[in-house]
């Protein structure tokens, strides 16, 4: 229903039932529940936060991502069986998710409140899947980009974690070949990625 918000930051609250801001834009005040690391990172009056509704029995909410990317790994960790939006925003907030999900460490998982070796599994096996189990026409050539002799492999998955989040070619092969500008020979899909995601971020 609602993409993006763009407004003024009206209010912020930190309860035990979680942390929210307000932004106000045409005169309407929005809700929105985000992760500890995003209501510490809003600090100017006007915000853009991208945003996932959600539609309970009982109630209608919001939830606020500072990044497009975080709003869609939410989106995937939500779609797994016993992962609520609460227990996503934590695994959010707290852990480098994608990473773990790549070297499939859930042990580290587990350290989420509420999160046990089973699910911790469940998760890593799931979201490896929906990240993963994507296919581009063609791969992004690197050869004529940079002099370094970069894994092929680690390029190409993280290309494909990319584009599972929806970001454009042109967006994946700017971000990625910034990246790589960054990092040595031998860096990981885990580090690529997590250096494009920055770029894409800015």
């Amino acid at each position: 229903m609602y993409d993006y918000i763009k407004g003024v930051l009206a209010n912020k609250t930190n309860s035990t039932k979680g942390t929210y801001i307000t932004v106000e834009t045409a005169g309407i005040g929005y809700l929105l529940e985000v992760t500890t690391r995003d209501f510490n990172a809003v600090k100017d009056e006007n915000v853009k936060v991208y945003t996932v509704l959600l539609h309970r029995e009982d109630k209608m909410s919001l939830c606020g991502f500072l990044h497009k990317e975080d709003r869609d790994i939410f989106n995937i960790l939500t779609s797994v069986s016993g992962v609520g939006s609460k227990m996503a925003l934590t695994l959010l907030d707290e852990f480098e998710l994608i990473g773990f999900v790549i070297e499939g460490n859930y042990k580290e998982i587990t350290r989420a409140k509420g999160v046990g070796p089973k699910l911790a599994q469940k998760i890593i096996l799931e979201l490896k899947d929906k990240l993963m189990n994507y296919q581009t026409k063609e791969p992004i050539k690197i050869t004529s980009i940079t002099p370094q002799k970069i894994d092929n492999q680690a390029v190409e998955d993280a290309q494909m974690v990319l584009v599972s989040l929806g970001y454009e070619r042109n967006e994946i092969q700017n971000a990625i070949i910034k990246a790589l500008a960054t990092l040595n020979d031998k860096a990981s899909a885990e580090e690529i990625l997590k250096e494009a995601l920055r770029v894409l971020s800015i």
